[in-house]
This record gives structure tokens, sequence and C-alpha cells, in this order.
């Protein structure tokens, strides 16, 4: 029966496998392992998404800059502007696989001053400073309404149902208050003769910031999937309104989309379904017992 040299086994041939394997593991560890494996990546600044963020803060200060010069019409549409821009960085981020907490504190920032201090400036400047002390003191309101809207929004992005936003989102309260503004000087009416309007609005956008009322968030839509052919004439017929008259109908819809909140929110309440949509896992536990 042939013998074999089990210590030459063990020592010579079995010790370059193992070598070898943890040579390639190492390999697969910097390339192709789970993320478990994989070093973090680089914390860096991007370019492109923040090049966005920068032009809507841009723009939230030259609104600002517009309105100290009464030229209301410019500041509204900066801040609309800002809105658009708004709503890209974040989607050039996810698409070009950019996102860093860097951009992600910067955009805050940038809302703070687009949707925050500039809507709560123009207002003032443009009716509200005819009130005194009632008249700055609503534009307070809604400017750290905003300020705490985007606090909540940071801290709780992971406990919040993604299909709806917890409470108006602050680029559709600056789009109220800019959107009405921006109607009210196309119509020729002054801010002095619509001042308890103004007052009014300001003071719901700023208070429904840090409502727990529901907004659908438009997140659940999958723009990869295919849709009807009914569906790309209705989004025609949206572009030509909205050319058509651009203070009328952006105004007609925020509005309508402001006062979306509350009417899901009441349905929520008498269907007996939950109206808050924070998740939670002492909440689950409370439920529970």
């Amino acid at each position: 029966m042939p013998s074999f040299n089990r210590s030459k086994n063990r020592t010579g041939l079995l010790s370059k496998p193992l070598r070898f394997k943890r040579k390639k593991l190492s390999v697969q560890q910097g390339d192709g392992a789970p993320a478990a494996l994989r070093s973090k990546p680089h914390r860096g600044i991007y370019l492109l998404p923040n090049a966005f963020t920068t032009a809507a803060l841009f723009c939230g200060f030259y609104a600002i800059v517009m309105a100290m010069n009464l030229k209301f019409d410019y500041a509204s549409i900066a801040i609309f502007a800002a809105m658009l821009l708004d709503g890209i960085d974040g989607r050039v981020a996810r698409l070009t696989n950019t996102q860093s907490e860097f951009g992600a504190q910067y955009d805050s920032l940038a809302d703070m001053v687009s949707f925050g201090a500039a809507p709560a400036l123009v207002v003032y400047e443009w009716s509200l400073r005819g009130l005194g002390k009632l008249g700055w003191l609503a534009a307070f309101v809604y400017c750290a309404g905003a300020a705490l809207r985007l606090a909540r929004f940071n801290t709780n992005i992971t406990v919040v149902d993604k299909r709806y936003f917890q409470g108006l989102p602050s680029p559709a309260a600056a789009a109220l208050v800019a959107g009405l503004v921006w109607l009210m000087d196309d119509l020729n009416i002054a801010g002095a003769d619509v001042s308890w309007l103004a007052w009014t609005m300001t003071l719901y956008a700023g208070l429904t910031m840090v409502t727990n009322v529901p907004f659908y968030s438009f997140k659940s839509i999958n723009f990869r999937k295919s849709v009807p052919f009914i569906a790309i004439f209705l989004i025609v017929l949206v572009y030509v309104a909205i050319s058509s008259d651009p203070p009328k109908v952006l105004f007609g819809l925020f509005v309508f989309y402001g006062l979306s909140g509350y009417a899901v929110f009441f349905w929520r309440l008498i269907k007996g379904r939950p109206v808050s949509i924070v998740e939670t896992r002492s909440g689950i536990a409370d439920e529970a017992d």
C-alpha cells in the first residue's frame, strides 16, 4: 500500500493554496465583495448636484435682492426657479450616484434661504410691512416654521412613510406665498390692498409646515415604468395650461396641493385609519400592548 508524506503535504503543498485564497479574498474585498466587506466610500464633494443646489441658493438670494428693489414679480419667479432646481439636484445625485452627507446638509441650508427667509422677506416687503408688528410676526412665524420643518425632515427621514410628507413641504409653502405675490402683481393689485389675505396665507403656510398633516410626496411614482398614452397627453395639457398663464395656474395648483393634506387627514380620521405617517419601533410596541 503506497504511503504519502503527510508532513510534506501539510507544509509544502497546502500552504500555497491557502496563501492564494487569502490573496484572492483581499482582491475581492476591494472590487466585488458585499457592501459589508468593502471600505467606506470617500466622503468628497461632488460638483454636479451641488452646482444645482448653488443655483437654487442663488435664486433665493436674488429673490431677496429683487424684493428690496420692489421688483416683486422677479422675486416670485426666482423662488419658483429655486423650486425647480431643488427638485433636480437630488435626482441628479441619485442618478449619478453622487450622494454625500455634505450635499444633504448643503441642500438643507440652501432650502432655508430659498424657501424660508426669501418668501418671508418678499411678502413682508410687498404687503405685511403696513401691518406693523402683526406683519413682521407673521413673516417670522413662516421663517421659523420653515426652519423647524427642515430640521424635522432631516431627523425623521428614516421613520416617515415615503409616500407622504410630514407637514407641508417648504417648497410648496414658498409657492403659496410667492404665488400670491406673483398673481396679485400680475393683476395690478397692490400689496397694501390685500394685506390681510397675505397675512392669512403667510400664517397658514408657516403653521402647516410644522403640523403632522400628510401631504402626498409623489415619490412612489416610478418614472422607469411604461405608462399609458393618456398620461403623456395629460402632461402636455399641464404644460400648455402653465405656459398660457403661469401666475394663475401655478398659484391654483399649489393652493389645491396646500389643501389636499387636510383632505387626506380628515379622510383617514373618518375611516379610522392611523393619521400619523411616522412609524417607529416604540410606537409599534405601544400599539401591541
